[in-house]
């Protein structure tokens, strides 16, 4: 490659998005339509929050629904993209994981696949899955962003898959608008992304809003380690922003 890959996040929301053909979506397929063909795709997924972290070493990832009271069809859907175990151990060895976490314990998630469904729907490319660790704190994965880095060059897609803000407990069904506290934390760390703040970044929680916007850490996490990415040079670029129902960002981006 004459350049690096860019990265990107993706706020996912519901995972009824695998479903549907609406803003969010058609923004994440013409956001994968600009992006060189990818080798592979690493995804940071906040659905796997495992202490000591993990990465999945499967063959052939399965489809996992991490989830509960959806349609069936829902849960008929699969993404049957393969894995890739040399890319998994590489990774593991660059985040100084122990060689027993690359695991076939697990495959893709809801935080995956539903949006890859969406960027790369014929599932050929391979897939591997990064956990986050939040009992490791913020910095700890600006630092595993970093260490991804290298794969840039190498024709990886690196994404990251939770939401900005993310508060399923003050969810307003038939909110049109998106609450106040979301608004302002949405604003404040898209901006802290786009000029490369990484202490505004890994000290999120001290943001005013932060314990309203973002109470499930798992969910913000993979923000920083996108943003980790970020070299001199890259641009950053809104794929798409909103909210869903007062209380979830759906803004996603990409640097590069």
């Amino acid at each position: 490659m004459t350049r690096p890959m860019p990265v990107a996040f993706v706020g996912h929301g519901s995972p009824m998005n695998a479903l549907e053909d609406n803003a969010y979506t058609r923004a994440w397929a013409a956001f994968a339509a600009t992006v060189p063909p990818p080798r592979a795709i690493v995804a940071i997924s906040a659905h796997w929050d495992v202490p000591g972290g993990g990465v999945t070493g499967n063959a052939h990832p399965p489809t996992i629904h991490d989830f509960g009271g959806f349609p069936r069809a829902l849960f008929e859907l699969t993404y049957p993209a393969p894995g890739n175990p040399a890319l998994a151990r590489t990774i593991a060895e660059r985040l100084a994981l122990d060689p027993e976490r690359v695991t076939s314990g697990w495959g893709l998630d809801h935080g995956t696949w539903s949006v890859l469904v969406h960027l790369y729907p014929a599932a050929n490319v391979p897939v591997v899955q990064v956990a986050v660790d939040t009992a490791r704190g913020a910095a700890y994965h600006w630092d595993l962003g970093g260490r991804l880095g290298a794969l840039r060059d190498e024709g990886v897609l690196i994404i990251g898959s939770g939401n900005i803000v993310h508060n399923l407990a003050a969810l307003c069904f038939g909110a049109t608008e998106p609450q106040p506290w979301n608004t302002r934390f949405d604003a404040d760390i898209a901006a802290a992304v786009e000029h490369g703040d990484r202490e505004a970044l890994i000290s999120y929680e001290r943001h005013p809003d932060a314990a309203l916007a973002a109470p499930d850490a798992e969910h913000f996490v993979p923000v920083i380690a996108i943003a980790a990415l970020r070299r001199p040079g890259d641009a950053y670029r809104t794929i798409v922003d909103g909210s869903d129902l007062g209380s979830i960002s759906m803004r996603s981006f990409a640097l590069g």
